[in-house]
Order: structure tokens, then C-alpha cells, then sequence
């Protein structure tokens, strides 16, 4: 018999999110809330068995009491079996916001770095997990095993696979432990479904993004999973996307040049538009704000650009970059227009060569 989960982490609600202006970021923390209550709704919608919350989900233990208000009613309401491992930025002590909160027999935190069990029988499945007490953690992996049992063994966690302070992984211990299905949290994208041995493991990433560190669509991980085989996918939860764009002024406007970003959802994104290539003179910073305030929910400008060059004037030079210059000089002279413009780019590029520049134009 197949479980259905639900595998999600690193809400990190009530982050800073130093990037934006003060009334964005009450915006951006309540829309953080809204995304714990929509996660719950598919729980509900999609008769999800498992919801697992792997790590994170507060940004630190001094969460607003809006916050804590939230988190305590969706889960107070919820009839799906709850799995909840603090990480290292929500772990669990005093003052923890999980202490703040009267939860149903339903919902399950591990509140210690020693793993546990809970058994289901009345869906054959056992969850185990363990949560962090302190910012850091040692590994909690190392010589666990399932045991041979036929019911589903599933394990939500916090842990790094890179190694570190925070409940270093390896994928031997992973194929070690016997699990069916390992929810990880930590990492903040999604990479895809591995597999260590017979145990099927993934990190889900966040469900929204919250800096230019975690660009791009993210989401939660529904399927089901059982002895023999996991149907799972990863599903974009449809929120905010962090985005860069990277824009060439040269020879226009810059108003101009941004005005052409496309965007799928207008007035959605957080975007970090990167000004290039060669401009001469200040950069208006709120004319290219103007210009593409109803494509974003807020721009931030980077002004990369260099003053115009005429590589012309280098052609007096006794060197054989002005050899270089004069030959292509009078090339141009005898080229038709689009051959003019093709030996612009070979003069930028070439000059670049020699001078051994990254970055040519």
C-alpha cells in the first residue's frame, strides 16, 4: 500500500529580507504565511496522508506572534499526519515558537538530535526523525538503521550534504539507514530525486525564494511512496521568483533598453537588473525604475557600465595593437554597412585579445 506525502522546508518565515524597502517586506512576510496555509490547502485538496516539514520553517526563534498565530491554526486544523524536524536556524529551546503552541495529537515534532520513531499502522507506514537543538548539529546518521520491517519507513530531516556544521550526510549512510524515502531540508533548491542504495532522497528546496541567492521557480515535493517504488514530483508553488536580468545600454537609452525585459507575470517578480556595456554620463536611475515599475514588485538597479572608448584613437599607436587598429580601419573603410558593423565587433573584440580583457565590449 502507497503513502501519499507532501515534502516541503525552509519556509523561513519572518526573514528580513534586507533587500526590500520596509512596507515590501510586511507584504513579503505575510505572503509567507499565505504560502504555509496554501501548502496545507493541497494537503487538503490532494487527501495528502504525510505532511513533511523539514526544517526551517521559522527564520529564527523570534518569530512575530502573527506568525506563530498562523502556523498554530493551519496546524490546528489540519487532518493530515504532520512531521515536523527543526533545523538550524528554527532549532528547538525556550523560547522556541513551537513551545508557543498547542498542537493536536496529529502533529509531530522530533525535539531531539537523537532519532525516533512514530508508528502508523493504521497506514502500515513509520516516520523517524530527529530535529536540531542548538544552531549546529553533529551528524545524526551514522550507524542508524531501519531494521527489516514491511511496513514504509520514511525519515524527515535537516542536513547537509556538503558537510559542515549542520548534520553532515553522506550517501553511504543514506544507503545504510533502510529508509524508502529520505525528505531533506536545508538546501534551498531542488536538484532532482537520488537514490543511496534502496532509499529514494531529495531536498525540496523552499517554496519561495527570498534573495537573488535563490533565483528561480521553487516548490514542494507530492507523491507517494512505498516498498518498492516512489512516484513523486516536484511542483512549483506558483510564488514570488527572485530574477536577474542583464541589459546592454550601448548605443541607447537605458529607459529604453530595460523597457524590453519580458516577464511572464507582470508585477510578481523581485528583479536585479544589471546595467552593461559602454554609457557616457550618470545613469537616471529613476527614469529605468519608471520604465519597468509595472513588470516587477520591486527593481533593484546595478550600474556596470563603462564610459564610450574610440578604439579609433588607438590607431596612432607603435605598437601592434595599433597595427592591429589601422588594418581593421581600413577594412571598414571599404565595407558596406552591415560589414561595418560586423568589423566594429572584431575591432572591440580583437583590441580586447590583446589587451586580455574578459570582457571585450
Amino acid at each position: 500500500m502507497a503513502i501519499k506525502i507532501l515534502h516541503t522546508a525552509d519556509f523561513h518565515m519572518d526573514s528580513p529580507f534586507h533587500s526590500l524597502p520596509d512596507e515590501k517586506v510586511k507584504i513579503r512576510r505575510r505572503e509567507q504565511r499565505a504560502m504555509f496555509q496554501r501548502i496545507a490547502a493541497v494537503c487538503e485538496e490532494e487527501e495528502v496522508q504525510l505532511l513533511l516539514l523539514a526544517g526551517d520553517l521559522f527564520d529564527s526563534n523570534m518569530a512575530y506572534q502573527e506568525t506563530v498565530d498562523t502556523v498554530a491554526a493551519v496546524l490546528s486544523k489540519i487532518e493530515t499526519e504532520v512531521f515536523i524536524t527543526p533545523g538550524n536556524h528554527d532549532y528547538l529551546c525556550l523560547k522556541s515558537p513551537y513551545y508557543k503552541m498547542e498542537l493536536p495529537d496529529n502533529v509531530h515534532i522530533f525535539a531531539s538530535p537523537s532519532i525516533k520513531c512514530v508508528e502508523l499502522p493504521r497506514i502500515g507506514c513509520r516516520v523517524w526523525g530527529a530535529g536540531f537543538t542548538s544552531s549546529r548539529c553533529g551528524p545524526l546518521l551514522e550507524k542508524f538503521s531501519t531494521g527489516y520491517e514491511p511496513m514504509i519507513d520514511i525519515m524527515v530531516l535537516h542536513g547537509d550534504l556538503l558537510g559542515g556544521p549542520y548534520n553532515p550526510i553522506t550517501p553511504e549512510q543514506i544507503a545504510n539507514t533502510g529508509l524508502d524515502y529520505l525528505a531533506l531540508g536545508h538546501v534551498h533548491s531542488f536538484d532532482g530525486f537520488h537514490k543511496a542504495g534502496k532509499t529514494v532522497y531529495a531536498y525540496s528546496g523552499c517554496p519561495e525564494g527570498r534573495g537573488f541567492d535563490e533565483l528561480g521557480e521553487k516548490g514542494y515535493i507530492i507523491g507517494t511512496v512505498d516498498k518498492d517504488n516512489c512516484d513523486l514530483a516536484f511542483i512549483p508553488a506558483g510564488g514570488r521568483q527572485y530574477r536577474i536580468e542583464s541589459v546592454d545600454v550601448t548605443g541607447k537609452m537605458p529607459d529604453e533598453a530595460v523597457s524590453y525585459i519580458d516577464v511572464p507575470s507582470p508585477g510578481r517578480d523581485i528583479c536585479r537588473i544589471v546595467l552593461t556595456g559602454e554609457y557616457d554620463g550618470d545613469i537616471d536611475v529613476s527614469a529605468v525604475s519608471a520604465a519597468v515599475s509595472d513588470k516587477f514588485f520591486h527593481v533593484e538597479l546595478r550600474d556596470e557600465t563603462r564610459p564610450t572608448r574610440d578604439l579609433w584613437a588607438e590607431a596612432g599607436d607603435d605598437t601592434l595593437k595599433g597595427l592591429f587598429v589601422r588594418r581593421m580601419r581600413a577594412k571598414y573603410d571599404e565595407a558596406d554597412d552591415e560589414g561595418k558593423k560586423q568589423i566594429l565587433d572584431a575591432l572591440a573584440f580583437g583590441v580586447g585579445a590583446l589587451e586580455n580583457r574578459e570582457e571585450w565590449r
